[in-house]
Formats: structure tokens, C-alpha cells, sequence
């Protein structure tokens, strides 16, 4: 038997997901780190929920193993992305130190 999914939670809290952009360098800049440094500690938390629940269906104190199944999935996939961002961070950076002045 399926059961229906009751509701889809986004991998990063909405308020990650601003998408007012701003055109001052500064506050962009303060924005920008804000916002990464968001989602490496929702990465953690992900990783550490992931963790405890592996413990938990290890030992037999989880009753559904799903969740644990979900929660590692949802752990994988941010850490995919954000190892995206990061290598695409440093692929920018490269190519300004490439560039001549």
C-alpha cells in the first residue's frame, strides 16, 4: 500500500529562497555570505538528522524506516549541490585571475 504525500518540503527553508535582488555591492555581498553560510548550516542539520535516524533503524528504535531512507536522500542531494556552488565559485574566481587587466 502507497500513502499519499501529504506535503513536499523544499531542501533549504524559504528563506534561503529570496529572490529580491539587490544592487548594492555591500549589502549584496553581506546577502551573498548570509546566504551561504544558511545553507552550510541547513547542510549540517541535514546531515545530522540523516545521522541520527541512521543510528536509530540500526538499532531498531525507528518504526519507519523511510524516514531514514528520506532524510539521507534529502542529506546527499543538498551536499550535491552545494559542492556544486562551491566548484562553480572557484571556476568563477579562476577565470577574474585569469583575466588581464
Amino acid at each position: 500500500m502507497v500513502l499519499p504525500i501529504a506535503s513536499v518540503t523544499p531542501v533549504a527553508p524559504t528563506s534561503y529562497l529570496d529572490t529580491t535582488m539587490t544592487t548594492s555591492g555591500s549589502k549584496g555581498a553581506a546577502d551573498f555570505g548570509s546566504t551561504l553560510a544558511g545553507a552550510v548550516d541547513n547542510l549540517q542539520q541535514l546531515q545530522s538528522t540523516s545521522d541520527s535516524l541512521a543510528v536509530k533503524a540500526v538499532t531498531g528504535d525507528l518504526s519507519d524506516i523511510h524516514q531514514a531512507t528520506i532524510a539521507a536522500t534529502r542529506a546527499q542531494v543538498t551536499m550535491e549541490v552545494v559542492a556544486a556552488v562551491r566548484n562553480k565559485g572557484i571556476e568563477a574566481f579562476n577565470d577574474i585571475m585569469r583575466m588581464q587587466a
